[in-house]
């Protein structure tokens, strides 16, 4: 009897990628739902609520400088180089190449752009919101601090949100976003949390920014990936439209290339009144021969050209004859 052998996990996975792309008959689209909607509220009134801190100086001011003047780095110098590296995940450039090259994968496996597309919306979300807010407010960092004990708002800084910690929340969570089943958004959700907490804490060790900068990047992250459902339709749309432009193109191609080629008509141009004048009046004279018989190239006598540069030689005998006697001359 003959059996099949039995594959292995590597082996599973190759024959899913050799697969021919297919596009799921549903996707599950995460909507606006009532919990949802109570998360947002309330991630946006902790946004409010670190923010009036920071402006009116409070006890949460106090613990940014007492963090400060403790000095992470110094304390624990031995994990500075760890934190050099890790602290790089939340950097928009190489977190946003990695991201965007699964999510295209799974673009091309399920023809479908909206892996890419909400990508691209939750980052310039990202950059809008988190932007406007870090210009203006202003606010400078620990290395850049003027006065101790002060919130130093204002003063043409570019701290608060941090950057580095949104950034992280949102390129790292919209895998848990884009996540097929129930199961992997959870455990996607619980890796970005930590990722993108490990990253705040990063920046807090290296002194680059405060405790409430964190605090504030968590939150407008969060808010980011909280209303990305609002933005589905506007995704749905966006995709709709690409693939009709794309439809377009590939039908015009198709009908260029079975179009009938008919041959192109040669067109001769007739000469000008002025050309054809001139060889009217001027024809070609004839070629006359002198009379008489013509002797071949060959039986012709070479000629020699006159004055020779030779100079005058004495007269020359035949061979074999003798020559006559000079006469003598005494002296």
């Amino acid at each position: 009897m003959r059996t099949e052998p039995k594959l292995t996990r590597l082996d599973r996975v190759f024959a899913r990628l050799d697969r021919e792309p297919e596009r799921p008959a549903h996707i599950d689209v995460p909507k606006m739902s009532r919990h949802r909607i109570v998360l947002f509220a309330a991630t946006l009134a902790f946004y409010g609520a670190i923010v009036w801190a920071v402006i009116i100086t409070s006890w949460l001011v106090r613990l940014d400088w007492q963090v400060m003047f403790f000095r992470p780095y110094q304390q624990w110098s031995g994990i500075h180089w760890f934190v050099d590296y890790y602290v790089v995940l939340g950097q928009r450039g190489p977190t946003a190449v990695m991201v965007a090259a699964w999510l295209g994968w799974r673009s091309w496996r399920q023809h479908t752009l909206r892996p890419l597309l909400a990508l691209g919306v939750s980052l310039l979300l990202l950059n809008v919101t988190v932007g406007a807010a870090k210009y203006g407010m202003g606010r400078l960092g620990p290395h850049y601090a003027t006065v101790i004990g002060s919130n130093e708002m204002w003063r043409g800084g570019d701290i608060f949100p941090s950057g580095h910690t949104a950034n992280a929340v949102v390129t790292w969570g919209i895998l848990a976003y884009m996540a097929s089943t129930p199961r992997a958004r959870r455990w996607l959700s619980a890796v970005s949390a930590v990722t993108s907490l490990g990253v705040g804490m990063a920046t807090v060790y290296l002194g680059t920014h405060w405790l409430s900068d964190v605090l504030l990047g968590w939150a407008a992250g969060l808010l980011i990936l909280l209303a990305l459902p609002w933005f589905e339709p506007l995704i749905a749309r966006s995709e709709e439209r690409i693939f009709d432009l794309r439809d377009r193109w590939r039908e015009r191609r198709s009908r260029a290339a079975t179009a009938p080629v008919s041959p192109s008509p040669v067109v001769v141009t007739p000469l000008p009144a002025d050309r054809e004048d001139v060889a009217a009046r001027s024809p070609r004279a004839p070629v006359y021969l002198a009379p008489g018989p013509h002797t071949a190239r060959s039986e012709r006598t070479p000629i020699t050209p006159a004055g020779s540069r030779r100079p005058p030689q004495p007269e020359r005998h035949p061979r074999g004859s003798t020559p006559s006697a000079r006469p003598l001359t005494g002296g």
